[in-house]
């Protein structure tokens, strides 16, 4: 049997994969979404399943594409541990704050994040015989004329009071490549075997095997180098791949990876940095992608004995009949709080308006990832808003600053609909409203095909009818929104509601569904 990649489809970057007997795992960055990282677990390597969100601290304020970087999973001593990066700020400082965070079992109560050091980001945590532990990240210098990315560092950890011991000391520098992030260590054979991801997080990315006796180093780079990269396969269906991570399922050995997909020759990528699957083999001592090569696959061989057929469609509704919103859904930056109510109107999600999709601080929004670029997604929403700063409806959106927006608010004689765009800050009303009736169910849906996305309404749940022009899908990526500014994350499809006035107003939704073509 054979997997396709992407396993974890849509924005599920810096996969960090741990074992624990037959059960395997994948920890996913979320930058500023709430809760904070993803964890998959997986049988077969082929069928991925959320399983826990652990980190709930908050993000508010914090800017786009900030929060929560490439996370590290691993199991140690009856345990998991994840050690995390919070990037406050996106300046030349970054101000990257690292933590440890422990469980006994994946989808437990984790405990209270313990600081560890502020001095880069990626960090990871290695477990040694003999029960040390080690702390790694890239070293983030912030010095005019000096290279940012100064390099692997690392020190002990005491696991008892969660504080680095002993000198930090640099283990690997940057390679030809550049950029040497996202470290992980594997012991095999009596080797130190360290992959770093190199060149970037864009078509030039690239991961990077090295190798030493001892677990300071020195590390010798693989003759296989890089182990990966798509840089000089511009046809290859998966772009962007690196930042890699071992996994051995019996006597194969595999490596999880960033990709993305682009809608053309290297173009715009709006599900973002994906989660892929290669398989490895061991050639001399080294990893290297069977067969040869340093090009990612979009099928691999899945592993001996594997029968369970892959599932490709993510599609996924909700009628809010439950005591909480499906695992599914984030928030922006911080936890709904009284501003959400699933018993209100029994049935349906109440949503409470507060700031605006430009705010960085309480937005009221919930919201899916995009994981195909064929897709339909709607709701049912009543909403009676007294004045134009009340505001509900249907977006789809990247960040604060680049979304695209249909919605419900009070018009001039009757509630009207619109759609807003924002696109790099810049605001653009592309409706001059169209009149609905008062006090009614509106259904509000969006098709996705490609780059290009068309709104529709329905007054009675049963006629469409398209609500503006088509629009461009492809605005809502890394790649035409990073003229701007590197941003790291993807699309997300959702719900929401503004009071821009006194907070009073709130939407209430009967149904949630994103449906792929």
């Amino acid at each position: 049997m054979m997997i396709r990649n992407p396993i974890i489809p849509g924005f599920h970057p810096d996969a960090s994969a741990c074992q624990v007997g037959d059960d395997y795992y994948i920890a996913t960055s979320t930058f500023e979404w709430w809760p904070g990282i993803c964890i998959y677990h997986s049988q077969d390597l082929a069928n991925w399943r959320l399983v826990s969100r652990p980190v709930t601290m908050t993000f508010h304020g914090v800017e786009s594409s900030g929060g929560l970087w490439a996370p590290h999973l691993s199991w140690a001593d009856g345990k998991f541990w994840l050690a995390i990066t919070n990037v406050h700020t996106r300046t030349d400082f970054k101000d990257t704050v690292n933590y440890l965070t422990t469980c006994g079992t994946i989808d437990g109560i984790w405990t209270e994040p313990a600081y560890i050091n502020s001095s880069g980001f990626d960090p990871a945590l290695f477990h040694d015989d003999g029960g040390r532990k080690y702390f790694m990240n890239m070293l983030w210098d912030y010095r005019p004329g000096k290279s940012s990315f100064s390099g692997i560092v690392m020190q002990e950890l005491d696991p008892l009071s969660m504080k680095l011991t002993g000198e930090r000391k640099k283990i690997f520098e940057l390679t030809s490549l550049g950029i040497a992030e996202g470290p992980q260590i594997l012991k095999k054979d009596g080797w130190y075997y360290l992959l770093t991801a190199a060149g970037g997080t864009g078509y030039n990315h690239a991961a990077v095997a090295a190798r030493s006796k001892f677990i300071w180093g020195p590390y010798d780079i693989s003759p296989y180098h890089p182990l990966l990269t798509a840089e000089p396969y511009p046809e290859n269906p998966l772009q962007k791949a690196g930042h890699a991570s071992f996994l051995q399922k019996g006597a194969e050995w595999y490596i999880t990876h960033i990709c993305a997909r682009p809608l053309t020759h290297r173009g715009r990528c709006p599900l973002g940095r994906e989660t892929a699957l290669q398989k490895i083999e061991w050639i001399d001592g080294w990893p290297r992608l069977i067969g040869g090569g340093n090009a990612p696959f979009l099928d691999i061989d899945a592993p001996a004995g594997n029968t369970v057929s892959q599932k490709i469609d993510n599609s996924r509704r909700t009628d809010f009949d439950g005591p909480e919103l499906p695992a599914w859904f984030q928030t922006l930056r911080g936890p709904l709080g009284n501003a959400s109510s699933l018993t209100k109107h029994p049935g349906w999600l109440r949503l409470y308006g507060r700031e605006s999709l430009a705010s960085l601080h309480r937005q009221t929004l919930v919201a899916t990832r995009w994981q195909s670029i064929q897709f339909r997604a709607e709701t049912v929403m009543k909403f009676s808003p007294r004045n134009f700063q009340q505001t509900a409806g249907l977006v789809c959106i990247y960040n604060t600053e680049n979304w695209i927006y249909a919605y419900l608010t009070k018009g001039s004689r009757s509630p009207e609909l619109n759609i807003l765009i924002c696109d790099n800050k810049k605001l653009s009303l592309i409706t001059d409203g169209v009149m609905v009736p008062e006090n009614t169910p509106l259904g509000l849906a969006v098709e996705v095909d490609g780059a290009a996305l068309q709104f529709h309404f329905s007054t009675d749940n049963k006629v469409w009818q398209p609500l503006g022009e088509t629009l461009p899908a492809d605005h809502l990526s890394d790649d035409y929104i990073e003229k701007n500014g590197l941003v790291f994350t993807g699309a997300f499809v959702g719900i929401c509601c503004q009071d821009m006035n006194d907070r009073t107003a709130f939407a209430d939704f009967d149904s949630f569904a994103y449906i792929e073509h």
